[in-house]
Formats: C-alpha cells, sequence, structure tokens
C-alpha cells in the first residue's frame, strides 16, 4: 500500500503497518522521535493502523500536538503513580496545558512537598517498566459499571452524548477514562518533574467540590527541561502577582471577592497616566469621548445580542425570567450604550466616520479557578471605543485603529512581544454567532484583504470571532507563557441594522453603517500586570508611579531638597521627598528596592554649589549636574518613551 507523507512524497508500505513502522522505515532517529501523528487529519496515537491512500503526518517535540501528546501520557503516569501510593484517592481529570500537565484528585489528607517527591520516584517506576498504553472501547452502561467506583468519571461518562464512542486506556494496572491519543509506551516519557499543588474547584465551579491540582511538566530532553526550569524561576521574579504586590501596586481582600482587586496608590497612578496618554492620543486623531451607564435593562441586551450569547458571563441584578418585572445587568461590553450616542440623532454621510471612545468600565462573571492577578478580573477597566463608517471609509478606519495600537504597543515597549491572530467564526458552531454565512463570508474576506495590504503577519484562529463579526487579535504573552488578548479590531456588519442604526447616504438613501469596535490599549489593569512583568517593576521614567526622590544627607540640605522638589513638581515630575532620620545607604537602597528611577542624594556640598548628585537605578551611577540640566534630561526621556 502507499501512504502519502507531509511533503507529498509516497511510502510504499506492507498492509497492516502502523505509524511507527512507517517511522522506522523513513529513519529510526525519526521513529525515536516521533511522538504522535495524524492520520488524515486526525490526531491519532503511533500503534494506529494505516491503510492505503491515508496521508501520515509524524509528529515529534516540535509539534504543539507532539508535546500535547507526551504530556497528556505524563499525566497519566502521575495518576498511576498516587493510585499505588495512595489508593483512597479518586481521580478526576488530567489534561496536558501549556508546558505541563495536571491532575485533579479528590483526597481527603492535603498533598505534600514529601508526598511529590515520593510520587516522582514511582512515576521514574513506572517510565522505566515501559508500560505498554492501550485503547479500548466500552458501550455506555458498560463503562458507567466499570467506572463505579470512580464518581468524576461516571459524572464525565453521564455528560456524553448518547451516541459518543466512550473510550479507555489501559498500563499496566491502571486504566482511565482518555480519548486519547497517547504514547506507545511509558518509557517514552525521558524527562518529567512535578512543580506544586494547589487547589482546584471540580469543573471550575466554586460551588463544587475543591480537588487538589498536582501540576507538573515533560521533554524528551532533561537538559531542555532544566533550561525551562530555570525560565520559569525566572519568571516566578517578575510575576506581576508577585512583585506587584510586593511593590504595593495592588492587593486583593478576600472579604471583596475574587478577580475584584483593589488598586494602590501607585497601581492608580499608572493606570491614570496611561488613560491620560490614551484619551490625549485619541482626541488628537478624531476621537469623540463619551460617558455611558454601568448598568442597562435586559432590552438592551436583547437587541444586542449579548442576553443569548453572553448572559453566563453577565452579572445580572433581578430575575432574568421573569417578565413582569425590571431586570438589569451590569455591561459586559461598551457598544451598545455607545450605540445610542449615534441614534441620538439622524446621521447624514457627513458626520461619518463617526469616532467615539470612552475610558469604561466593564464587568464579566469570569469563573473562579480563572482569576490572576491584574490578568483575568472581574471588573477592569478599558479603553474602548467605535467607529461608524462608510463601506468606502472601512479600510481607512481599520488601518487607523492597527496604527493607533501600534503607536500603543510601541511606546509602551510592547511591539517585539505581541502577535497577531485573526480570530474568525466556524460555521459549524452556528448557534454560537449572528448572521448569515453570507454576511460572515463578506466580513471576513474584507478583514482578510485589509490585513494582508497592510502586511501584518498573522495566525487564523477559527471559532475565537466575537458572536457579532471576526477580529483582529494583538496578542502577548504573560512570564508563565500563557497568552492573553491586549487588544482588539473587530468589523461589525450585524448590529447596525438590529439597532436600527442609519445614516443619509449622498444619494438620499438611508444606509447601515458599518462598525469597528476597538480597543486602544485594552484592559489597563491587564496592561499594567504586563508592564510589572516586563520591566520586572522597574516601569520606565514617563510611567514610572515615582519618578524621582530627593534623599538629603544633612539638616542643612532639607530645606534645598524641598526647594528642588517645588521646582520638579512645577515641571510635572512626580517626586518624594524622604526626609527621615535614616542614614543615606539606607535610604538609597529602600529607593532601589521601589525601583525609582532617578534618587537625588544632596549634602552640604550640592547645597554650596547649587547642584545635584543625580544617581540612576539601572547602573546605580552618580553623576552631578545643574536643576536645569537635570530637568531637560528628563523632558527627553519622558517625550522619547525611553526606557
Amino acid at each position: 500500500m502507499n501512504i502519502k507523507l507531509k511533503d507529498g512524497s509516497l511510502l510504499e508500505l506492507e498492509n497492516g503497518t502502523n505509524a511507527l513502522d512507517a517511522a522506522k522505515k523513513i529513519s529510526e532517529g525519526l521513529a525515536r522521535a516521533a511522538l504522535a501523528c495524524e492520520i488524515n487529519g486526525e490526531l491519532r496515537s503511533l500503534p494506529t493502523e494505516l491503510h492505503d491512500g491515508d496521508t501520515l503526518n509524524l509528529l515529534t517535540f516540535a509539534d504543539e500536538d507532539g508535546r500535547w501528546t507526551l504530556r497528556h501520557t505524563a499525566s497519566h503516569i502521575l495518576a498511576q503513580a498516587v493510585k499505588h501510593l495512595y489508593p483512597e484517592t479518586k481521580f478526576a481529570i488530567g489534561p496536558a496545558i501549556d508546558n505541563g500537565f495536571y491532575y485533579d484528585f479528590d483526597r481527603p489528607t492535603p498533598f505534600t512537598p514529601d508526598d511529590l517527591t515520593k510520587i516522582e520516584a514511582e512515576m521514574k517506576k513506572i517510565v522505566k517498566a515501559g508500560l505498554r498504553l492501550e485503547r479500548f472501547e466500552l458501550p455506555r452502561a458498560e463503562a458507567l459499571e466499570f467506572m463505579k467506583d470512580e464518581p468524576y468519571k461516571v459524572e464525565l461518562i453521564s455528560d456524553l452524548p448518547e451516541d459518543a464512542v466512550i473510550s479507555f486506556y489501559k498500563q499496566g494496572d491502571f486504566t482511565d477514562l482518555c480519548a486519547g491519543p497517547h504514547l506507545p509506551s511509558t518509557s517514552g516519557v525521558k524527562a518529567f518533574k512535578l512543580t506544586s499543588c494547589t487547589g482546584a474547584y471540580w469543573r471550575g465551579d466554586s460551588s463544587r467540590k475543591m480537588l487538589q491540582r498536582i501540576y507538573g511538566t515533560a521533554f524528551t530532553k532533561k537538559d531542555e527541561m532544566e533550561a525551562y526550569l530555570a525560565a520559569v524561576e525566572e519568571a516566578k521574579k517578575r510575576d506581576h502577582n508577585k512583585i506587584g504586590r510586593e511593590l504595593e501596586y495592588f492587593t486583593t481582600v478576600d472579604v471583596i471577592g475574587q478577580g475584584l482587586p483593589i488598586l494602590l496608590p501607585k497601581g492608580a497612578r499608572v493606570i491614570q497616566l496611561l488613560q491620560r496618554f490614551v484619551e490625549d492620543e485619541e482626541q488628537r486623531r478624531g476621537y469623540l469621548l463619551t460617558k455611558t451607564p454601568l448598568m442597562a435593562k435586559r432590552e438592551l441586551y436583547k437587541i444586542s445580542g449579548h442576553w443569548d450569547h453572553y448572559r453566563e458571563g453577565m452579572f445580572i441584578m433581578g430575575d432574568p425570567d421573569d417578565e413582569t418585572k425590571e431586570c438589569f445587568a451590569l455591561r459586559p461590553m461598551t457598544c451598545p450604550f455607545q450605540y445610542q450616542v449615534f441614534l441620538n440623532r439622524m446621521r447624514s454621510y457627513r458626520d461619518l466616520p463617526m469616532r467615539l471612545g470612552e475610558t469604561s468600565t466593564l464587568f464579566r462573571n469570569e469563573d473562579s479557578g480563572e482569576m490572576h492577578g491584574l490578568i483575568r478580573v472581574r471588573q477592569f477597566t478599558i479603553s474602548e471605543g467605535h467607529l461608524m463608517c462608510t463601506p468606502e471609509q472601512l479600510e481607512d478606519e481599520f488601518r487607523g485603529c492597527v496604527e493607533l495600537a501600534k503607536y500603543f504597543m510601541d511606546a509602551l515597549g510592547f511591539s517585539d512581544d505581541i502577535t497577531y491572530r485573526f480570530s474568525r467564526w466556524d460555521p459549524n458552531n452556528k448557534e454560537k454567532y449572528e448572521g448569515t454565512p453570507e454576511q460572515w463570508e463578506q466580513a471576513e474576506s474584507e478583514m482578510k484583504r485589509i490585513l494582508d495590504d497592510i502586511g501584518i503577519a498573522y495566525v487564523e484562529a477559527w471559532d475565537e470571532a466575537a458572536f457579532y463579526g471576526p477580529k483582529l487579535d494583538i496578542q502577548m504573552k504573560n512570564v508563565h507563557g500563557k497568552e492573553d488578548t491586549l487588544i482588539t479590531v473587530q468589523i461589525d456588519m450585524l448590529l447596525a441594522k438590529k439597532f436600527g442604526m442609519e445614516y443619509v447616504a449622498q444619494d438620499g438613501a438611508k444606509k447601515h453603517p458599518y462598525i469597528i469596535h476597538r480597543t486602544s490599549l485594552g484592559c489597563y489593569e491587564r496592561t499594567l500586570a504586563l508592564l510589572i512583568e516586563k520591566y520586572a517593576g522597574a516601569l520606565p521614567l514617563w510611567m514610572a508611579p515615582e519618578q524621582v526622590r530627593l534623599l538629603p544627607i544633612t539638616d542643612r540640605a532639607r530645606d534645598y531638597a524641598q526647594s528642588v522638589s517645588r521646582a520638579l513638581t512645577a515641571k510635572g515630575i512626580r517626586c518624594e521627598l524622604d526626609a527621615r532620620n535614616e542614614k543615606i545607604g539606607y535610604k538609597i537602597r529602600e529607593a532601589q528596592m521601589e525601583k525609582v528611577p532617578y534618587m537625588l542624594v544632596l549634602g552640604d556640598k550640592e547645597v554650596e554649589e547649587g547642584i545635584l548628585a543625580v544617581r540612576d537605578r539601572a547602573e546605580g551611577k552618580t553623576e552631578t549636574m545643574s536643576l536645569e540640566a537635570f530637568e531637560a534630561k528628563l523632558a527627553h526621556e519622558i517625550a522619547t518613551f525611553a526606557r
């Protein structure tokens, strides 16, 4: 039989050959490196039998699905080790995730660091044993009987569709409910490490039982794993959830709730600076500022489609099912509110494009398990805006939104850290979206044409669009490698009609405008988190909450320090005077630890000569200069967004 390979070439094989045999025929090296395969586009285990005419793509650790398969197998090895050591444990789920894997366990006694060490040792025994992973299927009734002592597995099986294939993987004395695929043998997990144990609600539902989640990572080479673990340790030093609290940018309080951070003075100052920066730049580019309510009646969200497509993510006040009483919801988006500005009076083509911007507070009912510092929150502030335009204006306006986003990314120093994602709809998941296939085809082809014309390098992501239109997502990874959306620009050809938004065209006909939904900087809280992580808390001068700290050495220098402070404040510099009766070395170290960009060390010499001893945080060097020269230096760094 003939098999078609990824490069288009044909490979002749004996009937009954599997994918691993095919890899061996190509080369022994490939057979050793292969972890899984795609057969006719479907992810499969290597022992899967091939048939004449199949297309085969062999996957290694360099492929995302190859890494996923390795780490998924590692999670099963973890579960088997726990079963050996702690047989009273009940098992939930154990998927592969970015950079690793986890398994959720229900056990009355918490796992300790010593337990993790024991589990790792048991996992090594299982790997060394080279147990085969064998897939088998059972009818629903038999599957439920087989797993009757595992309540979480029973629940998962019960939730599957009636006609679902219920498959299991067996390795030695351990069997798990699993769709696969997996490595052929446990010996393929060459390097692994258990990294932590945390609590996690069953199915991410805070009303369900808290389970114990053991995290780990797995690689094919030990040196690659050690390099990754070293990078993780370095990332912890930059984690905004750690240093953002230490530097007093934000805090959280249990009685307020998860996902509801309190911005402390430093954090509030940085976000205020960013908001002013964005609003001023938007004004220069022709945006009109609006301020709209934080909540609305359900009727507004029914028109927009949020009630049907996003209700689970909204905070609702009142009984949503009682149509006899008013029911309100906090807004998850600004769009239906800003449309009312357009609808305030009849519009002409001369009014277009209309660019509306707003610094909006939004509310989204995220799962408790998704909360993380400032990156994933339930209440946040965002620079949101909507542009209403004619079809002829769409390309220029879309370009303008992308250029504005790129301008802000460059100012923040993010340009080298971002990627672009073209998020499209999935025609096989129509219930998730508004509109017809023809409308989606028009919107997506228009966006693709514009993106290709601009020359943006993007990846396509299916089933990631908003329910009303495709979008360009500007993505950035946090220190832990998780990618989050920072900015979006969306084309919407649907909601103008739903809201009755019309303008009088040049020929006198009434037409619906095209709408562009966009953010200039996205969520300010998330942006602050990513800034803290990128700069390890040492924010660039222009956005630092405190730019200069004055450190008088003597009593005589205090008056001089106060006069310098007044002069700098008059120039718009954010400075603080530390006049405490402490040793100068202590005050310098404290300022360094707090990441203050510049320290002015002022003693009798500086008073007598009317100069400044300027110490910068980066190199710890001290340079003498006049007040005027220092002001000019600061002004230049601020104007150029120096980093």
